[in-house]
């Protein structure tokens, strides 16, 4: 894929927006102290909270890994896209007000308040190896993939490009630099990503344009519109069935949008409880968009019968075969985009997560802001040398979203477990929290080992199922009242403002919409 002159000056003027902006917002607004770091001295509105979302969760392995389970699947992919907009009201709703209230910096540090401290260390290490070793590595690997496709530049030292492009402004000035320069992340995001899909659909109609294109593509392959996969479905066991609406997404998606650190970690910066949910139902509406983004893509290089060692392969093939000189700076500037967010989102939350739950209860409880700013400065460092090492081994699988998706599930439904109880259910005792973190990792590879058939979201959702009934045993069998950590709900704590609760019903229609058009 060649660039011209035009191309270099988007693509570098982009990267130089992008770290300018960083260290100008950390040398502007300061730091201070570890409010200021890890949480932007909760100063975020509405907007900022909800494109710092979109910016944190659309990386490389939407971009293009999901291009690749498009390619290979098809639109039922989007799934994770859609249901993910109706978990966002969920969660907006019925958690945001409570992790607010409680004045939490981390996830880990909620448990030990709700549980103890034994729930809390073993969540926080559950989290660091699941952002190190699965989510920073996959980024990484899957965004020097990109850079080897399209400019050829060796796969290794486009991994270590990126770290340390996002490890610039990143480890400098925290979440204030991540969540402000991800507002003009998300606007090349969105912007290149849609004139990619527009370039790729109007290429396939032959120049009569997008909408003829997608209606060309949709009568070309049908088999890949299909929302609902039947069970002779050669990729039943990623997406299996009508469970994918009633099962074990849901896990994956709370998990992933209710207690994910490096996406709450925005909501947790709002201004006020309002704002946070606001700015939840603006990525939801988002949300909503991007399977055009990332989806779409994939399934066009399908109808174009693209020749692809891997499906990972889908998204950078289009960039190089319908994105004309002048233009691929702006779409390749998406990527990078995606990447350079993802990357230092999870970058900062792991600093957080390790500074302000392993180091200062662990090592220095009385350590001075200084030091803990100190402190995740330096755990932010070390935690994209460790990802840069590991990235290169995801080579050895095959659809990295799909990777991504199934190993974070292992842990996921002790995760949404341990979670759901502890805020909803005054008598969860913190011994069947404790037993629910242990259970979790050897239930899911105990099930895998017995039914190796059987489809990794079902088995997230019989997981999550059975370590409930854990918790619920040995809680009835322990205690008979409710815990001293419950939480306690203040009056009109889950009342929302007429403008959220509006745009709730908009996304709930539009998703009734899509399904009924695509099932």
């Amino acid at each position: 894929m060649q660039f011209s002159v035009i191309d270099f000056i988007v693509f570098f003027g982009y990267c130089f927006i992008i770290l300018f902006l960083g260290l100008f917002i950390a040398k502007r607004k300061g730091i201070g102290d570890s409010e200021g770091y890890f949480l932007a001295s909760k100063s975020l509105p509405w907007w900022a909270i909800g494109t710092s979302l979109i910016a944190a969760n659309i990386s490389a392995e939407q971009m293009i890994g999901m291009a690749g389970s498009g390619f290979a699947i098809g639109l039922a992919i989007a799934s994770y896209e859609w249901m993910a907009a109706i978990t966002l009201i969920l969660v907006a709703k019925f958690m945001i007000p409570i992790f607010i209230e409680k004045g939490i910096y981390s996830m880990p540090q909620f448990l030990g308040m709700r549980f103890d401290e034994r729930v809390r260390a073993i969540l926080a290490i559950f989290w660091l190896l699941v952002y190190i070793f699965v989510n920073l590595t996959s980024v990484l690997y899957l965004g020097a993939l990109t850079l080897e496709t399209i400019l050829g530049f060796p796969l290794f030292y486009g991994i270590i490009g990126l770290a340390a492009f996002a490890a610039i402004y990143t480890i400098y000035g925290g979440l204030k630099a991540v969540a402000w320069t991800d507002v003009v992340q998300v606007v090349f995001l969105v912007g290149g990503g849609l004139l990619t899909t527009w370039l790729a659909l109007n290429a396939f109609s032959g120049g009569s344009g997008a909408i003829a294109g997608f209606s060309k593509l949709f009568d070309a392959v049908p088999g890949h519109f299909e929302m609902i996969l039947s069970s002779d479905h050669p990729f039943y066991y990623e997406l299996p069935g009508i469970s994918v609406l009633l099962g074990g997404m849901w896990i994956a998606n709370i998990s992933y949008w209710g207690c994910n650190q490096y996406i709450i970690q925005r909501a947790l910066a709002a201004k006020s409880v309002a704002e946070a949910q606001k700015g939840l139902m603006f990525a939801g509406y988002l949300k909503l968009l991007m399977p055009v983004i990332v989806v779409l893509p994939g399934i066009a290089a399908f109808g174009f019968g693209a020749s692809l060692l891997r499906p990972d392969e889908a998204y950078p093939w289009l960039l190089g075969e319908f994105v004309p000189l002048g233009l691929r700076g702006l779409t390749f500037a998406a990527l990078i985009a995606a990447i350079a967010s993802s990357l230092a989102s999870m970058t900062n939350s792991t600093s957080t997560i390790f500074t302000m739950d392993i180091f200062r209860v662990h090592f220095k409880k009385d350590a001075s802001e200084k030091t803990l700013v100190l402190t995740g400065r330096i755990v932010s460092a070390v935690a994209l040398f460790i990802a840069v090492l590991v990235a290169p081994q995801v080579e050895n699988f095959g659809q990295a979203f799909q990777f991504i998706q199934e190993f974070t599930g292992f842990v996921s439904p002790g995760v949404v477990a341990i979670f759901l109880l502890g805020l909803f259910w005054k008598r969860a005792t913190p011994n069947s929290a404790v037993w629910a973190a242990i259970f979790t990792i050897p239930s899911g590879f105990v099930l895998k080992w017995l039914f190796p058939a059987l489809p990794f979201l079902d088995r997230m959702g019989i997981v999550f199922l059975l370590l409930c009934a854990i918790m619920v045993a040995i809680t009835m069998y322990e205690s008979s009242g409710d815990d001293p950590n419950a939480i306690k709900y203040r009056t009109n704590l889950f009342r929302t403002e007429t403008s959220f609760n509006i745009g709730s019903i908009g996304i709930c229609a539009i998703l009734a919409v899509l399904y009924i058009l695509f099932w």
